[in-house]
């Protein structure tokens, strides 16, 4: 049936006009995906009636795990931060910050924090960084100040230690991709641009893992791929999967690490065309398997945008893992991101535990 209907949109639709496929479609066509379901979800963000929230990122508490915390992105708005719990703990006004990442350990102002930096697209022919301080305690953040970024639309941002030097990784929405060096060490931090790279058409999600020093980038129509993200690694991208309609349906979204050990462990993508995640594993590259949030206490996820993931204690409701994921269709309230523990996620698609 999903067949005979696909061909028949082929069949009358202009060659000039793109053919948009029912998600139905898509699902049936894809690889089949286990399900999970959501222990947790967030209070939604405050714009109503908008593709609004968008990219999460995760701060452990190493002392009290279940006192963890969760960066979110409003793209029309700012910066919210969520307990464990959900609910809100902080809303910084910031406009138009698309997505999100941070970094423990980091110099600010002389005493090592934690640093959040969110790409700024308040001017979308000027892409900048904007940088803050997450208080751990409070659950506050404080605004450093904003840097430059190259020419263009920022998009996605995700962040990278090498040595004693934190970078940030900035997505142009045309698929240019900057290496920035931050020095947040003086009173107002700087940023240098240390090398480009380039995809060939729009991009956005992208993840580094610190051990490998790999950096991962989702082409939202093309796949997914990797690069040296060392601050003097070749800048050529290697391809890992293509949006295939099968194991990935585009759009390719977010992407998120999942850390075992020294070098194992997965990266994940969201395949945002079918509703569903696809692990690769890190070694070699090689398909695991695909997953979906769907209905249970707690909704589903649908047409995820950003996502992230961290493996540890995060506290009874998540002893193994958190993932994250920004729900694009929220019933009838504004859009949140959704809680998946680990466990569940490795359980349902049969991984060591």
């Amino acid at each position: 049936m999903f067949q005979g209907l696909l061909a028949a949109l082929l069949l009358t639709s202009c060659a000039a006009t793109p053919v948009e496929i029912p998600v139905e479609v898509r699902i049936a066509n894809a690889t089949p995906a286990v399900t999970v379901i959501a222990r947790g979800e967030t209070t939604p963000v405050g714009t109503p009636n908008a593709d609004a929230a968008d990219d999460p990122a995760i701060w452990r508490n190493a002392a009290d795990p279940a006192q963890s915390l969760i960066v979110g992105t409003d793209k029309k708005a700012g910066l919210y931060v969520y307990g464990l719990d959900g609910k809100t703990r902080d809303f910084l006004d910031a406009g138009r910050v698309n997505n999100v990442d941070l970094r423990d350990h980091v110099t600010i102002n002389g005493q090592s924090g934690i640093l959040v930096v969110a790409s700024d697209r308040n001017d979308v022919a000027n892409a900048r960084l904007a940088l803050f301080r997450l208080d751990p305690a409070t659950a506050k953040l404080t605004a450093l100040g904003r840097v430059e970024a190259g020419k263009g639309e920022a998009y996605g941002i995700c962040m990278a230690r090498e040595g004693t030097a934190t970078y940030a990784f900035i997505v142009l929405k045309d698929g240019t991709i900057h290496q920035i060096a931050l020095d947040t060490s003086g009173v107002t931090p700087t940023s240098r641009i240390v090398r480009t790279m380039k995809l060939g058409t729009q991009s956005e999600g992208c993840a580094v893992d610190d051990r490998t020093h790999i950096l991962y980038v989702a082409e939202e129509d093309v796949g997914l791929w990797r690069f040296d993200a060392r601050a003097t690694g070749s800048t050529t991208p290697i391809k890992i999967a293509a949006a295939d309609g099968k194991n990935l349906v585009m759009d390719a979204e977010g992407v998120a690490i999942a850390a075992i050990g020294e070098k194992d462990g997965y990266v994940v993508v969201s395949s945002q065309g079918d509703n569903a995640y696809v692990l690769y594993r890190l070694p070699d590259d090689r398909y695991v398997g695909r997953f979906r949030i769907v209905d249970g206490a707690i909704g589903g996820s649908e047409e995820t945008d950003g996502i992230e993931l961290m493996l540890g204690d995060f506290g009874p409701a998540y002893p193994g893992g958190l993932f994250v994921a920004q729900d694009g269709h929220n019933a009838a309230a504004a859009q949140n991101f959704k809680l998946v523990a680990w466990d569940d996620i490795a359980k349902a698609l049969g991984l060591p535990q």
